[in-house]
């Protein structure tokens, strides 16, 4: 009988370091952050977080109303810099 595969799991990012590559910025920023609300869970003293749970905070940190997106290796950047002017240019003639 072959064995059952275990779920996947999203992946997790451990250490302020890990975290703030993710984000793009300095462990002493993402620490500040976390002081604000960031979603991190510290346990003793290492600390994790879901890149998921990150990106969605960042979309809404500050009442930000437009769309955030952290690029991943492998990602079509030229695709996701036309998806973001187009989003500008619709924004700008609802003024």
């Amino acid at each position: 009988m072959p064995k059952a595969k275990p779920k996947s799991k999203s992946r997790v990012l451990k250490g302020w370091a890990e975290i703030a590559a993710f984000l793009g910025q300095t462990a002493s920023v993402v620490q500040r952050w976390h002081e604000t609300g960031m979603p991190v869970t510290r346990t003793g003293r290492s600390v994790y977080a879901s890149p998921e749970e990150l990106t969605r905070w960042v979309g809404t940190e500050q009442g930000k109303s437009e769309p955030v997106h952290i690029a991943s290796p492998g990602e079509d950047l030229v695709a996701d810099l036309k998806q973001g002017l187009s989003y500008v240019r619709e924004h700008k003639r609802r003024r």
